[in-house]
């Protein structure tokens, strides 16, 4: 199974070089990748007591930010390497990251593997949530460098319990422990005869109930706002944007602000959102502080802003919920004591099954009922503000996971270190 794996590896390197000829983002990902060992050798010169950490992209990024952050302060000459999967998180944090070196992470071939830790010399791995890459896991194994995985979710259908994964069953073996989100998880992983897991909780409730400490002031959202009733729609798709837009050219939506952060930056799909929004509407970066006033809808075509933008909303809708590209995250609204309206596919995410249940958040999966339910908490109060409480006693009652596992690291890798 194992050759068979690496045979997969080795050819998807030239597979994927062709179809970064159609695509702008499988470009950078190869792009990216190009002179990667001679670019990270050189960054890691005078590195010691490493601790790196993967994240697939930004979303688990932020997930893993709280722990970075704890690793730092309680180990302050600890230097640390984070390694993303995917263009959209390196992109966004290769500059920004709060590491001392940030690189994308090479294939999953035996001999990038062990040229990687090669270089790296990592004292501790981390890997965050679904990210599991058999022969980085088998290498770290036989090094014997300690690998964690955390905020892990997992599913009965997932690969690891059946017969087909039987590769990714036992790189999983290999981790020194398991640090889950939830009960099932933990439940789940119990029963498969795993002892190497605890429930720690999700990291990003630790991420974004410290946002709410933070000065969260920006100029451009006081000018826009004015302290109307203000809609955050965040990290929309298209297939979003069709629940919306023609709720916001209704009458319904005439006295109040809303904010749209689209996930993708494509200049032609923002271009297309400002044109079917019409004059009401502007665009951050090409809005003066007279046309900011003046707009009832702001589109935020850039990036770094949606956390602090939270705070100044009444309500919010966030994106990914009608697509297959998964819920965006919810929790970064939640905090800020925010009802939360979603798409229709939200399953697989937990807080939002959860928060569903509590009654903080309602899925929507046509226009028509995002109509009904918006319309029901710009108009009524009372309902708004009992739905947002909801929502940010959930994230207060569920922080905890980074001390979980600082906890653990304490206790087992101290002496490697310090």
């Amino acid at each position: 199974m194992r050759s068979v794996y690496n045979v997969l590896m080795q050819m998807s390197s030239p597979v994927l070089g062709l179809l970064g000829a159609f695509s702008p983002k499988m470009k950078a990902f190869v792009q990216g990748r190009k002179g990667l060992f001679t670019r990270l050798s050189a960054q890691m010169e005078g590195k010691s007591k490493v601790v790196w950490m993967h994240c697939a992209s930004l979303g688990e990024y932020e997930q893993g930010l709280p722990v970075l952050e704890a690793l730092k302060a309680e180990y302050p000459k600890i230097d640390l390497v984070v390694s993303f999967f995917s263009p959209s998180g390196y992109e966004v944090k290769y500059k920004s990251a709060k590491a001392d070196v940030v690189t994308y992470l090479p294939l999953d071939t035996t001999a990038n593997a062990k040229r990687f830790l090669d270089i790296v010399q990592p004292e501790l791995a981390i890997f965050v949530k679904y990210e599991v890459w058999p022969n980085l896991f088998f290498e770290l194994q036989e090094r014997k460098i300690p690998n964690l995985l955390i905020s892990a979710l997992f599913r009965p259908e997932q690969a690891f319990f059946k017969s087909r994964g039987k590769l990714l069953r036992k790189a999983l073996e290999t981790l020194d422990w398991i640090f889950v989100q939830n009960r099932p998880s933990l439940n789940l992983l119990e029963k498969e005869g795993f002892t190497n897991c605890s429930l720690s909780g999700d990291t990003r409730f630790d991420r974004v109930s410290r946002q709410i400490e933070q000065n969260n002031n920006l100029d451009f959202m006081d000018a826009f706002c004015q302290q109307k009733t203000t809609l955050i729609i965040g990290s929309s798709w298209p297939e979003d944007e069709e629940l919306f837009v023609e709720f916001l050219k209704s009458k319904s939506a005439a006295n109040i602000k809303t904010v749209i952060a689209p996930h993708s930056m494509n200049e032609r799909g923002i271009e297309n959102l400002h044109e079917r929004l019409g004059s009401t509407a502007c665009r951050y970066t090409q809005a003066n502080t007279e046309e900011l006033i003046a707009a009832q809808i702001l589109i935020l075509d850039t990036v770094g802003f949606l956390s602090k933008v939270y705070s100044y909303g009444s309500l919010a809708y966030v994106g990914g919920g009608m697509g297959t590209s998964g819920l965006h995250n919810i929790l970064e609204a939640a905090t800020f004591g925010l009802p939360i309206l979603i798409g229709k596919n939200y399953q697989e995410f937990p807080e939002a099954v959860k928060l569903r249940e509590l009654a903080g958040l309602y899925s929507v999966s046509t226009a028509q009922e995002f109509e009904r339910l918006a319309g029901k908490l710009i108009s009524d109060n009372s309902f708004r503000n009992q739905t947002g409480m909801i929502c940010e006693h959930y994230v207060n009652s569920n922080t905890g996971a980074t001390k979980k596992i600082m906890t653990h690291i304490k206790e087992s890798y101290s002496d490697r270190l310090v």
